[in-house]
């Protein structure tokens, strides 16, 4: 009995040793998030006015702000998305119900796992040399295809674990009732896994809503205001790039500013794809 004792002993103070340490990272890394975060919208709160989303990027010394880079940066990243999210949800879907067997779905999902964590300066460089360096010049289009590469391993990854999680008597149940496997997927595994796919293609843009390295290899800039996606178009992370690195005071408040547009909007996004995970159907 006593050996019992000095056992439960020395693991409930094993434990509480265990537990302070993980209270203590847990707060550590809570800390440099808060401090971030908080100097972020310390700094760019004053430049969060309405000339921000109105005013195109001012030479130095003038007043402006960032519209023509918010207007590139959601065309560029609505193209993405509209080319990466059929792709990855049909990839994702071939993997989860067709490619049970065999040796294609699990190469598939070891390539998709590679270029998931690949680098996205790599994917920039892709891009630039099978399109950019062809054509010779910097686009919109560009920019939109390198965030699209960006995409799908995102929506690929998520509609494949998805619909993974959908029961097969579901899928039993349709086909017993002389249901098509095609309407099956779609009208019994897609309704079941909506909220996830959702989720998935939300986090793949918040993915690419702060990217800068693959659009300076491919839309580079543009200090005007232009729908033309066949020529160099402005974008929020470049232009924070390049301004928060100017000595003008006036550029780094821009910086700034955009810097805290992107976080609050990342938030947001994450925010609503944690709603819509959570919500049951």
């Amino acid at each position: 009995m006593d050996s019992a004792n000095a056992v439960y002993r020395r693991r409930r103070r094993v434990n509480a040793v265990m537990m302070a340490l993980s209270a203590l990272a847990l707060a550590f890394g809570l800390f440099w998030l808060a401090w971030i975060i908080g100097t972020l919208l310390w700094e760019g709160a004053s430049a969060l006015r309405p000339s921000l989303f109105t005013q195109p990027t001012p030479p130095p010394g003038g007043d402006g702000g960032l519209s023509n880079a918010i207007l590139g940066s959601v065309m560029m990243a609505g193209v993405g998305t509209l080319i990466g999210t059929p792709i990855g949800i049909l990839a994702g879907t071939y993997l989860a119900e067709f490619g049970r067997k065999g040796w294609l779905a699990p190469a598939t999902r070891f390539i998709n796992d590679v270029l998931l964590s690949a680098p996205s300066i790599v994917i920039g460089l892709f891009v630039y040399a099978v399109y950019v360096a062809k054509v010779g010049h910097f686009s919109g289009w560009a920019g939109a295809l390198a965030l699209s590469v960006i995409v799908i391993p995102v929506v690929v990854r998520t509609t494949d674990d998805m619909l993974k999680l959908v029961p097969n008597s579901l899928r039993e149940a349709a086909v017993a009732l002389g249901c098509p496997t095609w309407k099956m997927v779609t009208m019994v595994s897609y309704r079941a896994a909506r909220s996830g796919i959702i989720t998935g293609v939300l986090l793949a843009v918040a993915r690419i809503s702060g990217e800068t390295a693959p659009l300076l290899f491919t839309a580079l800039n543009n200090q005007f205001t232009s729908t033309n996606m066949n020529a160099p178009m402005a974008n929020l992370p470049v232009v924070i790039f390049q301004f928060a690195m100017s000595p003008y005071d006036d550029w780094q408040r821009l910086a700034w500013g955009g810097a805290a547009l992107i976080t609050l909007l990342v938030l947001a996004i994450n925010i609503a794809a944690r709603m819509l995970f959570s919500k049951k159907h």
